[in-house]
């Protein structure tokens, strides 16, 4: 079962591509199903510029939601947090009880 992170963030992948080591899984991504030769097939999607992922608390970034689902990026380094921090400006909410 897929599990739901407290906090994520949606950026456009143009940005998380600014990462001078973003290194991208895109078999990962999202399946959708297309029409190949009469027969539905799912295939998976393909990432452009304009696609929304999701930067989660744990600085994984998914194709979706769910912060272990669809993993496209998870080299989660010092300088991976350090950008996501001044380059993107991700900041992780205190909540109070």
């Amino acid at each position: 079962m897929a599990t739901m992170g407290k906090y994520c963030k949606a950026y456009s992948l143009k940005k998380l591509r600014q990462f001078n080591q973003w290194i991208e899984h895109s078999e990962n991504t999202r399946k959708e199903k297309q029409q190949v030769d009469g027969q539905e097939v799912e295939i998976n999607r393909e990432l452009t510029d304009d696609d929304f992922l999701y930067l989660q608390e744990n600085y994984v970034v998914t194709h979706g939601i769910f912060k272990d689902e669809n993993i496209i990026f998870d080299n989660v380094t010092t300088e991976w947090q350090e950008f996501c921090k001044n380059t993107l400006l991700f900041e992780i909410p205190v909540y109070q009880n």
